[in-house]
């Protein structure tokens, strides 16, 4: 009886584990509640604020118009690179979402989602069907490596000159009251 109990015990953790392998929101759940309890904060350290020429990176949502990040000088952008297939991206999202309800009806503040599955529609529909508000674009251009190398997800954050503030790979929470103040110091700034 004992070995039955002890092989249904392993039976129940192998399953556990194939399915947090091999189904991305199982695998998204478990970063999330990781990100609760606070592993995933995003680190703010005075980075030196890196000149970029932002004119010709450009980005189009699902009803065709175009961002080019040139023009929004004067305004912080947040810019965050994610794929529906992701997990850590997906864990980060409700993160995200709240982040962008904060600032969405400030204008100087952008938020740009970029998709990186190659599939605007599929990446509208996601964040539709999990009632996301942030606008999702794809990449109509090249992106330098300083911004975007592949890595998902990667958020980056330009201040009002277009100066690269931030930079960070892999996932975070971005609910965090260190972005939250880090966002409104951009924007306070000249």
């Amino acid at each position: 009886m004992k070995f039955i109990k002890k092989n249904i015990v392993n039976s129940f953790f192998i399953a556990l584990l194939l399915v947090i392998v091999f189904v991305p929101d199982a695998k998204a759940l478990l970063i999330r509640g990781l990100m609760e309890i606070g592993l995933y904060s995003p680190s703010i350290n005075q980075h030196t604020k890196t000149a970029m020429d932002l004119r010709g990176i450009k980005f189009q949502d699902a009803k065709g118009n175009t961002i080019d990040l040139g023009d929004l000088k004067g305004k912080v952008i947040f810019l965050n690179f994610w794929a529906t297939w992701c997990p850590p991206c997906r864990a980060e999202m409700p993160s995200i979402n709240k982040l962008h309800a904060q600032f969405k009806d400030d204008k100087n503040v952008v938020f740009i989602f970029a998709d990186a599955d190659g599939d605007l529609e599929k990446s509208v529909k996601f964040m539709t069907n999990r009632k996301y508000e942030m606008p999702v674009f794809k990449v109509t251009s090249s992106i330098p490596d300083q911004v975007f190398s592949g890595a998902l997800p990667t958020t980056v954050i330009f201040d009002k000159q277009g100066r690269l503030s931030f930079r960070h790979e892999g996932i975070a929470n971005y609910a965090d009251k260190k972005i939250v103040d880090f966002l409104n110091k951009l924007k306070a700034s000249e």
